[in-house]
């Protein structure tokens, strides 16, 4: 009898997690969907081989100097449409989804560290026929931006960091957590089935000086698209990846023209890596945007992309 007994609580109990569980699981998004809502024109799909197909906007004309704008962990190209709306009557912007984000979706070799990345740059750069461009990267796109200069720096006019990653730090507890998270098998399976929108709403807020700038359309965007089948457990792989710190003598091979762009309340990198930055690449400039956070391409649009144009503009012909 006892027996039985326990037996009833235990299937009570279990059917009450699974219960619960079907109430928060936030199941991936149909791709198909995805594309029809966010792959429209411009948009377009290019297979680079090997598996891989990125998403990507190429927008202004032909014969006009290339910006190629990466973005940020768990971002897409879309947080780059302020810029292009600004810049492409007068430059080539090219924007993607990089492997693991958007409707890019999944790498195939699961290669998400900033080497991979900077060398499906190369890939995309070579199969668009581009000879050299201005590179710029927000985040974790900043980082992907500066190795690429340092792997292919004669494809690179210039380099434009916003925000970016590349000074050293102190551990830091929330990532801990992510750890041991991405390292323990069950929290890491709950990991890919639970993503609520409340946690994505926290998150781009907290990009922000003003949280009232991020409307429900970017946090329904940005909850949908990290969604997309494969994309949970690219960013699961990120986690697991060392962070991507640079080295005084890799910034000094960065000889060609640096600006970094820089929201002086940015809560994710904070204003110190800008100055460390500025520090270790010759010649480089800065420029602090106040009450800015994170993401002063799309919290500071106009600035922003006027002082981009004014430092392209600048640069030396050819």
């Amino acid at each position: 009898m006892r027996t039985r007994i326990f037996g009833a609580i235990a299937a009570a109990i279990f059917a009450s997690l699974f219960v619960a569980f079907l109430y928060v699981r936030s199941p991936d998004t149909d791709p198909h969907a995805m594309r029809a809502k966010y792959g429209a024109a411009p948009s377009q799909f290019v297979d680079l081989g090997d598996g891989l197909t990125l998403h990507l906007r190429d927008t202004g004309p032909r014969d006009a100097p290339v910006l190629l704008l990466l973005h940020g962990m768990n971002d897409s190209l879309f947080a780059w449409e302020p810029w292009a709306q600004r810049l492409d009557a007068r430059y080539r912007v090219i924007r993607m989804d990089l492997p693991g984000h958007g409707l890019t979706g999944a790498s195939p070799t699961r290669g998400y560290g900033p080497i991979a990345m900077a060398k499906v740059i190369e890939r995309l750069r070579a199969r668009l026929g581009v000879a050299r461009m201005v590179v710029a990267g927000n985040s974790m796109g900043g980082g992907v931006a500066w190795h690429y200069a340092l792997l292919h720096p004669q494809r690179v006019r210039a380099l434009v960091l916003i925000d970016s990653v590349g000074q050293p730090g102190p551990a830091d507890d929330g990532a801990s957590l992510v750890m041991r998270i991405v390292q323990t098998p069950g929290l890491r399976d709950l990991a890919l089935q639970i993503t609520p929108r409340s946690m994505i709403a926290d998150g781009l807020r907290g990009a922000f000086h003003d949280p009232a700038k991020v409307s429900a359309a970017m946090i329904d965007r940005s909850w949908e698209l990290l969604r997309y089948p494969g994309n949970r457990r690219a960013m699961l792989d990120r986690f697991a990846l060392p962070a991507d710190v640079a080295t005084p003598a890799e910034l000094a091979r960065l000889t060609m023209p640096v600006l970094i762009l820089w929201g002086s309340d940015d809560q994710m990198i904070p204003v110190a890596s800008a100055h460390w930055l500025q520090s270790h690449i010759p010649g480089s400039r800065l420029i602090l945007y106040p009450a800015t956070g994170h993401a002063v391409m799309e919290e500071r649009p106009d600035q922003s992309a006027a002082d981009v144009d004014r430092f392209v503009t600048g640069l030396p012909a050819g």
